[in-house]
């Protein structure tokens, strides 16, 4: 599978050198590491704030491919998706995925070794076993009430 991301022409390394808020966009999109866990549906306990991931894939997810079919046109179709920026990562924390890099940088930790950025290798996510590459079922397909029956283990792999 080809890379979806364009990660040709980057600077060497720039995720370890450069603060988040002075990414380039295109940097920015880099650190999407293809996992597709921010695409799934979560639940969040009302009482605790503790939000649990769920194998509920958003409508425009792609499954095979794990990234969205509609990336660049998302919000006509689903105008809460959300944006992630340095300027809003810090309120979105809560519900990221712990392997997410934007999460890991943001918390000073290190890339994993699977992370396409440190491989060269797109498909290194799926190999790893942290994607949600064919492991997902559609939100058409699930009632609201029963998502609680797909909640999946984080970090997952």
């Amino acid at each position: 599978m080809t890379d979806p991301i364009d990660r040709k022409g980057l600077r060497k390394r720039f995720w370890e050198k450069t603060p988040m808020s002075k990414l380039t966009p295109k940097e920015w999109e880099a650190l999407c590491d293809g996992c597709g866990k921010c695409c799934m549906n979560k639940l969040e306990d009302e009482d605790s704030g503790e939000v649990a991931l769920t194998r509920v894939a958003c409508r425009l997810f792609d499954d095979s491919t794990c990234h969205c079919a509609q990336y660049p046109i998302r919000h006509q179709f689903i105008p809460e998706c959300i944006t992630l920026s340095a300027d809003n990562i810090e309120e979105n924390l809560y519900w990221m995925p712990e392997t997410c890099a934007y999460k890991l940088l943001w918390n000073g930790e290190p890339l994993y070794n699977w992370h396409p950025l440190i491989s060269c290798d797109p498909n290194s996510v799926h190999a790893a076993g942290v994607s949600m590459q064919d492991r997902t079922v559609p939100e058409f397909e699930i009632d609201e009430d029963d998502w609680e029956d797909h909640l999946i283990e984080e970090p997952l792999g």
